[in-house]
């Protein structure tokens, strides 16, 4: 056992909690570079994330300048080719089911409260299909963010690996507060995931798990004063005595 490990004291529970309290999906961010350096320190944290028998199956993939412009072009290229003609879903298609093919209460109900909160908070009504496509393809812009992260993992692993990844990258965004930096996770870039892979140089047997986009919040843009509500304590935990 490592001995610094059992033996550190968190001399600030505050900060703890305020950096997992503060993170936020934002959707607007500043052009300011972030260093090689601060990225790689961050994912260095993240890697200490818990994973079923020290496994740790994430594959990280950092796009900076020429290699993201050129994702962008290519995915958001394609968002719009799917937007003119629907028929081309079967060509892009997330290899997992993120969401559920059946939808039902409460998940459906947050699910509409969250997109129509987002909306309206832009002045987007019901209807506006151009302009739903345009905030949409805000995604495959990475807002903006100098820096998109891609995710993947070998197609050989379990489910169990999703649930180990889901702390990894929980892990990172809370690392990013740390550092004054803020992240949006993106699971829309799963369905264009035939353009990503190989230009990311990702191998054949590896599968997407999901995107991010990762710089300074644009603390003037109206979006990034949309925060998702939680539900209490109280209505998802059963005390079992």
């Amino acid at each position: 056992m490592n001995t610094p490990q059992v033996s550190t004291t968190v001399a600030d529970p505050a900060s703890v909690a305020a950096a997992i309290g503060s993170r936020f999906s934002v959707r607007a961010f500043l052009p300011t570079p972030v260093p090689r350096a601060t990225i790689e320190k961050l994912l260095a944290i993240a890697s200490r994330a818990p994973s079923g028998t020290n496994t740790q199956p994430w594959k990280v993939y950092v796009l900076q300048g020429p290699s993201r412009d050129s994702l962008v072009e290519k995915v958001c290229a394609a968002h719009d080719a799917l937007a003119a003609n629907p028929s081309l879903a079967d060509t892009y298609r997330e290899e997992y089911d993120y969401y559920p093919q059946k939808w039902v209460s409460p998940y459906i109900d947050r699910r509409r409260e969250n997109g129509w909160s987002l909306y309206g908070l832009l002045g987007i009504v019901k209807g506006e299909k151009a302009r739903m496509h345009e905030q949409h393809q805000r995604n495959f812009r990475f807002f903006d963010a100098p820096v998109g992260l891609m995710f993947t993992v070998d197609r050989i692993m379990g489910r169990g690996s999703l649930v180990d990844y889901g702390m990894f990258l929980q892990s990172l965004m809370v690392a990013a507060r740390a550092e004054g930096l803020h992240t949006c996770p993106q699971a829309a870039w799963n369905g264009f995931a035939r353009l990503i892979l190989p230009h990311i140089g990702a191998g054949p047997d590896e599968m997407m798990v999901c995107g991010m986009s990762l710089g300074y919040a644009d603390v003037s843009a109206r979006v990034n004063s949309f925060h998702t509500p939680r539900e209490p304590v109280a209505s998802f935990t059963r005390w079992v005595e």
